[in-house]
């Protein structure tokens, strides 16, 4: 992930043409302009983007141990997504497979649940104290996220 400062760049530009910087670090012009927001400042415009919120952007706040506990569940998905594909290449049990992929969803899901807590936390917090265009918005994008999780 970018740090702030290493960003910054790509905010000095005018708003046309200086491209958000997401969390993986790939530029997407896109990203400013969507409909879509986090509600921390992003339904402001393009500015806001460019500052390290909304959609493409850095999180409002991040509880550090949660983070920290997402990682290392991560590293131990992709374990586990590296046994899976040792397995495949074995010839192993289609059935034993299967519950492999399935306890690899499970574990996904727990770190979207996280991410979600954190979300309403800091970001949805933030919104729900805004104007009701941004308390509009909050309530659609969580909407989309728990039935994206829920499924």
């Amino acid at each position: 992930m970018k740090k702030q400062s290493e960003t910054s760049s790509a905010r000095a530009g005018d708003a046309k043409s200086a491209p958000v910087v997401s969390g993986a670090g790939r530029a997407s012009p896109e990203g400013a302009r969507a409909a879509a927001c986090c509600g921390c400042g992003a339904a402001a415009g393009l500015e806001a983007a460019r500052d390290g919120v909304g959609p493409g952007a850095h999180a409002a706040g991040v509880d550090h141990d949660l983070k920290a506990a997402n990682l290392k569940h991560l590293k131990r998905i992709e374990g586990q997504v590296r046994g899976i594909a040792a397995m495949i290449d074995e010839n192993r049990y289609c059935a034993d497979i299967i519950q492999q992929c399935a306890a690899v969803q499970e574990s996904l899901r727990s770190v979207a649940k996280n991410l979600l807590r954190n979300h309403l936390s800091h970001c949805a917090n933030h919104a729900m104290h805004g104007d009701e265009a941004q308390q509009a918005a909050m309530v659609d994008e969580l909407i989309a996220l728990v039935g994206k999780i829920a499924r």
